[in-house]
C-alpha cells in the first residue's frame, strides 16, 4: 500500500470511475444514439479535429510534467515551483482536464459537458485536499506559493 503522501485517499479511484462514466457516455451520446451532438453542425469536423490534437498534445505535455514529479525515485522534499509547476499548481490534473475538454470539442456532446461538470468538481476537490496538506507541511513557502501561481488557468504575463 502506497504510504499517504498527501493525496486524497480515493483520488485514483475516483479518477477511474470518472473516466470510465464519461468515456461511455461521450462514446454513446457521439457516436451512437447522438442525443446531445446538434451542435457539431456549426462547428466543422476540421476544426474541431484540430482543436482535438492542439489540446490533447497541451494534455499530454502537462501529464507528463506532472509525473515526472509524482513518480519521482523520492518524494520531493521542498515545493516543486520549476517546470509546469511554475505556471499551475497541479499540472497533472490540468492535463486530465484538459484531455476531456478536447474530446468534448470533438464531437460537441451536451450530455458529456454534464458529466464533465461533475469531473472538474472532483479535481478541483482533490487538489483543495491535496493544498491543505501541503499548506500544513510547508506553511508560509506554500502560501506564498499559491499566492504567485495559479490553480488551474496559467496567466499570461507570468514571468
Amino acid at each position: 500500500m502506497k504510504k499517504n503522501i498527501g493525496e486524497h485517499p480515493y483520488g485514483d479511484v475516483g479518477q477511474l470511475i470518472l473516466l470510465f462514466v464519461f468515456l461511455i457516455v461521450w462514446l454513446g451520446d457521439s457516436f451512437f444514439y447522438q442525443k446531445s451532438t446538434f451542435l457539431s453542425v456549426y462547428l466543422p469536423l476540421y476544426v474541431r479535429l484540430v482543436l482535438l490534437m492542439i489540446i490533447e498534445i497541451c494534455a499530454i505535455s502537462l501529464i507528463r510534467a506532472g509525473h515526472a514529479v509524482v513518480h519521482d525515485v523520492e518524494t520531493p522534499k521542498n515545493i516543486v515551483t520549476s517546470g509546469a509547476f511554475r505556471f499551475v499548481r497541479h499540472p497533472l490534473y490540468l492535463g486530465c482536464i484538459l484531455f476531456y475538454v478536447g474530446l468534448l470539442i470533438s464531437t460537441l456532446s451536451l450530455l458529456s459537458l454534464i458529466v464533465f461538470g461533475g469531473i472538474f468538481i472532483f479535481y478541483n476537490y482533490i487538489a483543495s485536499y491535496e493544498e491543505k496538506f501541503l499548506e500544513e507541511k510547508f506553511h508560509e513557502e506554500y502560501s506564498t506559493y499559491e499566492e504567485k501561481t495559479p490553480k488551474w488557468v496559467p496567466r499570461i504575463n507570468q514571468r
